[in-house]
């Protein structure tokens, strides 16, 4: 891909209407190196205009039916710059996130992915430690070794029992990715899906280990309204078995839909 300006952008994945989407705004306007900052949608509404419009963000609108995969696409097509970050509307980024992307990205000689540790918000409370935060960093934990993070079987390692690595914190170096990143027709695992593109890919996994990112866990995340679908399961076998024999798969995703109920509310 060509053309890329050199730097980080922040392109807002809106839907609908979110009562934290004025809070992820000020917190990729707060950051301590300046990002570009767009919003995309694929539901346009006055809410979104008016928090944008406050701010003298541009929206860009999709035009097509809301999909997730289909709205990340479009998200992440948006950026005119090298690195990019789909940001969630409901999460927040710590001031350091953009900083730390660039800096990290550019000591590596083919970047792919950077992600960095998380923390929860539950109710208004930042959660830095749980049993599910705690089982991610031990699976991430070969990332933090520059030679295995440029590894293809490394890589493949850290997701091949669950997804990790958590997607609003990553961000994507555009030259050395696809045009289109997610896949259409997953629901509750296109990130994951992603990810394994990317290490089956020539390039480095760069891992801040660090939490940078609060995620918001709430009732009305797509997230925790697929587990309560029970359409997450499915899907999370469906990855397994790209790793695994079949038995081996199963017994697996028992184990990861335990641990999923962590993020229930």
């Amino acid at each position: 891909m060509s053309g890329l300006q050199p730097g980080h952008s922040f392109v807002i994945c809106a839907y609908k209407e979110s009562p934290y989407l004025e809070e992820c705004v000020l917190s990729v306007l707060g950051q301590t190196v300046k990002s570009k900052v767009l919003i995309a949608t694929s539901t346009d509404s006055p809410h979104i205009r008016s928090i944008a419009g406050k701010y003298g963000i541009e929206v860009r609108l999709s035009g097509r039916k809301p999909d997730i995969a289909g709205d990340w696409n479009y998200a992440y097509n948006q950026a005119e710059t090298e690195y990019v970050t789909i940001a969630h509307q409901d999460d927040l980024y710590e001031p350091q996130y953009a900083e730390t992307v660039i800096k990290m990205m550019e000591k590596r000689e083919k970047p792919l992915l950077f992600f960095s540790d998380y923390y929860e918000i539950r109710d208004g409370e930042k959660v830095y430690r749980n049993v599910n935060l705690i089982i991610k960093k031990i699976l991430l934990s070969p990332m933090r070794i520059s030679l295995m993070s440029g590894m293809k079987t490394a890589k493949k390692a850290v997701l091949s029992i669950g997804n990790p690595i958590c997607c609003p914190s990553v961000s994507y170096a555009r030259e050395n990715l696809p045009y289109a990143m997610f896949t259409v027709g997953m629901g509750s695992n296109i990130d994951w899906k992603a990810w394994l593109i990317a290490a089956k890919m020539k390039g480095d996994f760069v891992y801040a280990h660090r939490p940078l990112v609060g995620h918001r866990i709430h009732n009305q995340s797509t997230t925790t309204q697929l587990i309560e679908a029970a359409a997450r399961t499915q899907e999370d076998l469906e990855m397994l078995r790209q790793f695994w024999p079949e038995p081996v798969a199963r017994i697996i995703n028992r184990v990861y839909r335990n641990a999923e109920r962590s993020n229930e509310v």
